[in-house]
């Protein structure tokens, strides 16, 4: 299922995603309601693997320099929408010095998106201007497909293209520079198609 638009009367609320069938979820961007398919089991693995690598040094401190929440799909809330999730999402402590009970009020630091073919079109499309609009400073795409990883920095409104990396490539990439990545490991146990 390809992602899709759904038309109300007026704009989308909470109740609107809890209305959604099994198997579909949903977003709420610019008073819009948009639906996609539960992500794929490679999809959640890549999303594991990530946040495993960053929760120790950027959360915990281990490892790393701390002073992040880095968090798996984030219900976040903002004025014209009441519901929005990155796949994962980071916020500076000095920005949230605590998690919230309950959504988040204010917009990540970081956004992390990982394309799938049901995706990839509304993270591009959709997402990518919104968070930009939001002021998200750091964007890194995961192509799963493609075994990739697009990492983009906001500057003047717009985002710039700081890098594609591979999944041989071993990099240091912002907001997350202060610890080498290997790439290859967040693909190691997915099958290459």
């Amino acid at each position: 299922m390809a992602y899709g638009a759904k038309t109300l009367e007026g704009p989308a609320t909470l109740a609107d995603i809890e209305a959604l069938p099994e198997g579909v979820v949903g977003e709420i961007i610019d008073g819009t309601l948009y639906t996609h398919a539960r992500p794929r089991a490679g999809h959640m693995d890549l999303m594991g693997a990530l946040i495993e690598g960053l929760r120790g040094p950027f959360q915990r401190g281990q490892g790393g320099p701390g002073g992040w929440w880095v968090l798996v799909e984030p219900g976040i809330q903002v004025e014209g929408s009441p519901e929005f999730s990155p796949d994962l999402a980071g916020w500076r402590r000095e920005r949230l010095a605590t998690l919230p009970s309950g959504s988040c009020t204010i917009a990540p630091d970081w956004a992390c998106e990982i394309l799938s073919p049901s995706t990839r079109a509304y993270d591009q499309r959709i997402k990518r201007p919104f968070y930009a609009r939001l002021g998200i400073r750091h964007l890194w795409f995961i192509d799963i497909e493609a075994r990739t990883l697009t990492v983009s920095e906001l500057r003047d409104g717009r985002w710039m293209e700081m890098g594609v990396y591979g999944e041989d490539d071993v990099i240091r990439a912002a907001p997350f520079d202060a610890i080498e990545l290997r790439l290859g490991e967040w693909w190691s146990d997915i099958e290459a198609d």
